[in-house]
């Protein structure tokens, strides 16, 4: 019986003492609007649609970020212009439904779509978080800036040859690597 009290008396000095001693400490709140919070240089926030260096859409509506993403949020239609070029007649992610993943991400093969470290995106209206490509599309190139899917792609556009297009370079015979 006598420990028994020995011992919560000990325990409720303990926790007095620790309860004290941290009330002098500073604390290490953060008052959001005035100062703006640490963001690690990999957080996942906003997504945005980037363009190549040459001033073009990157996204070419492979709809492989439809497919990748778990929660179902995108949306798009692929349409082709006079060149032969496609893109995305319509872009939409429902930020209502996304959870910041990365998986659409990873799984764009021109990196049109990259999530920046942007988290202000509160809404009082659950419409207003429908994102179409207007709000998506920025005019720089993002994270990768010298990358362009038709440089690289070896695509034919406008019925020229392959290598013959602007700034694309000849394609390499594969026959000619054989032994």
């Amino acid at each position: 019986m006598l420990t028994l009290i020995k011992d919560t008396l000990t325990s409720q000095v303990v926790t007095l003492w620790r309860v004290f001693s941290h009330l002098w400490v500073k604390a290490d709140t953060v008052e959001y609007p005035d100062e703006m919070p640490y963001m690690f240089p990999r957080w996942r926030g906003r997504i945005i649609l980037s363009r190549d260096p040459d001033g073009e859409e990157r996204c070419v509506a492979c709809n492989l970020c439809a497919v990748a993403c778990p929660v179902d949020c995108i949306a798009l239609q692929k349409t082709e212009d006079e060149e032969g070029r496609w893109y995305p007649e319509f872009f939409r992610i429902n930020f209502s439904r996304c959870i910041m993943c990365g998986f659409c991400e990873e799984a764009c093969p021109t990196n049109a779509i990259q999530l920046t470290p942007d988290f202000e995106m509160a809404e009082y209206e659950r419409q207003d978080m429908v994102w179409e490509k207007e709000d998506l599309l920025i005019d720089g190139t993002g994270k990768y800036h010298d990358y362009n899917f038709y440089r690289v792609a070896g695509k034919k556009i406008g019925g020229k040859d392959k290598g013959e297009a602007r700034n694309e370079a000849v394609p390499v015979n594969v026959r000619s690597l054989m032994p």
